[in-house]
């Protein structure tokens, strides 16, 4: 069985929800994931009580998280030894044209230079609108840019546009190189 961490990284919690599937479809492998907030982790946490990492962030103003990129950084030895993958949850994976899909493909490029980390395995994750979450400036300017964008700017609901089907095909991939490794 193999022991699998997945650190993650949310402002208004859809990368949690992606973290947490992810853990469902690890331990439905028969793996042991352990999910956790990179904020919040336990002070016992190691990376090296893992036999491999998965970290997600969300991507705001076009950027991840500082907090996740700083962690990244401090543990990217470890994590470029250790099997490893990464995942970025952003509304701009969601619009569907090609300027939209390489533009989220950037942000990954990005914070993986900035970084120095280099993954087994990445993705790109359609996220969500949630408006019910948002303060009164950012409802706002979420519904000014999901109006250039969609239809979804009606701020008395939430929008969630994330593949499940793909977060669950890169999670499985995931462990498909993790048994090939294993196996050798």
């Amino acid at each position: 069985m193999t022991r699998v961490l997945v650190l993650y990284g949310t402002s208004e919690g859809q990368t949690e929800t992606v973290a947490e599937r992810i853990g469902d479809v690890l331990e439905a492998a028969g793996h042991d994931p352990t999910v956790t907030h990179v904020l919040y982790r336990p002070e016992s946490l190691r990376l090296t009580d893992y036999d491999a990492i998965i970290v997600g962030a969300s991507v705001h103003g076009g950027k991840h998280q500082r907090y996740v990129t700083r962690y990244v950084k401090k543990q990217v030895d470890e994590l470029n030894r250790l099997p490893s993958a990464f995942f970025s949850v952003s509304l701009t994976a969601a619009e569907d044209t090609d300027e939209a899909r390489d533009r989220a493909r950037r942000y990954v490029a990005a914070f993986l230079a900035e970084t120095g980390w280099n993954p087994d395995e990445t993705a790109v994750v359609p996220g969500a609108l949630k408006y019910r979450q948002y303060g009164t400036l950012k409802r706002f300017v979420m519904k000014q840019v999901a109006k250039r964008t969609s239809e979804d700017s009606d701020t008395s609901r939430e929008y969630e546009y994330t593949d499940w089907t793909d977060v669950e095909s890169f999670t499985t991939d995931f462990v498909g190189s993790l048994e090939k490794s294993s196996a050798r």
